[in-house]
């Protein structure tokens, strides 16, 4: 679908058919986020929705897996949400799975019914931001939910047969907070039990308010090594039963993946090693991603 503004979506969204039905964020008050900045949030109508899933189908007709765009789709309400996914089970007959992005509040407007209905519907994958599990960091960063508003969430929807999958942000809590923001956010993670999990690093993009902040110089990112030491121990904390963990996006300094609980003492060992190796900077937050 045409629109004027960027569109969004999750690395593993690559191979998806995009559709998006959403405009910008309904939230859209992150200070390290910039995807969404000067874009009004609204939900499409019926009528351009329809529109769009019908040029999708002439193009795709043998679409299995659709991701719909964009930064909060499950906000719009059961009903036309609803109405949306049956539209796409109609249209496209080897549809096996729709994948969005979440927020908690979000997904915690729903009842348990609704989200066990929108399961039967083919919804699949939430994609969600706890970003941090650390009140003080959270609150700082203006998200709108508490970090046990985004369990309870979490919970919800995999009770319901849904898949979590969730993002943290190292470095969000900046130096004052990076020990903190590291346990809490181990916490939290191990009462949700996310069945995919990433971890990015943040980088204050100018234009957003955490980039004033750090201009200010009350925002202070972390180093190098300090990104690392943070993430080793967010690690070192977590007690997983069964999830995909993926630090490979390109704001990491060393991409990472692997799966819990088998992989976390191999993840902890390449850790220690890369702390151990002098390769780190301890004064160059911006440096590119380290291949080792």
């Amino acid at each position: 679908m045409n629109s004027s503004h960027s569109l969004f979506r999750p690395p593993a969204e690559a191979r998806s058919l995009i559709i998006r039905i959403q405009d910008g964020c309904p939230w859209n008050r992150c200070t390290f986020c910039g995807m969404y900045k000067g874009v009004n949030g609204r939900f499409r109508s019926m009528e351009e929705i329809e529109l769009g899933i019908d040029a999708a189908r002439k193009q795709y007709p043998s679409a299995r897996r659709i991701f719909l765009a964009d930064g909060d789709v499950m906000a719009i309400p059961f009903d036309p949400l609803a109405a949306v996914l049956g539209m796409l089970n109609d249209r496209f007959p080897r549809l096996a799975r729709v994948n969005l992005y979440a927020n908690g509040h979000s997904i915690l407007r729903k009842t348990d019914g609704e989200l066990r209905t929108l399961k039967r519907l083919k919804l699949s994958t939430l994609y969600m931001g706890l970003e941090s599990g650390h009140e003080p960091t959270l609150r700082a960063a203006r998200k709108r939910e508490t970090a046990a508003e985004m369990v309870e969430a979490g919970q919800r929807a995999q009770a319901a047969g849904l898949k979590m999958s969730v993002m943290v942000l190292t470095g969000l809590g900046g130096r004052k907070n990076r020990v903190a923001h590291a346990a809490a956010t181990a916490d939290a993670l191990n009462r949700m039990q996310p069945r995919l999990l990433s971890a990015l690093r943040v980088i204050p993009i100018p234009g957003t308010e955490l980039h004033a902040e750090e201009q200010a110089g009350t925002f202070q990112q972390l180093t190098e090594y300090e990104a690392m030491e943070e993430l080793r121990n967010m690690i070192a904390g977590l007690e997983l039963e069964s999830t995909v963990f993926r630090a490979n996006h390109s704001s990491n300094i060393l991409p990472m993946e692997g799966r819990f609980p088998k992989d976390r003492p191999r993840l902890l060992e390449e850790l220690d090693a890369l702390l151990a190796s002098g390769h780190l900077d301890a004064n160059a937050p911006g440096a590119p991603p380290l291949s080792l």
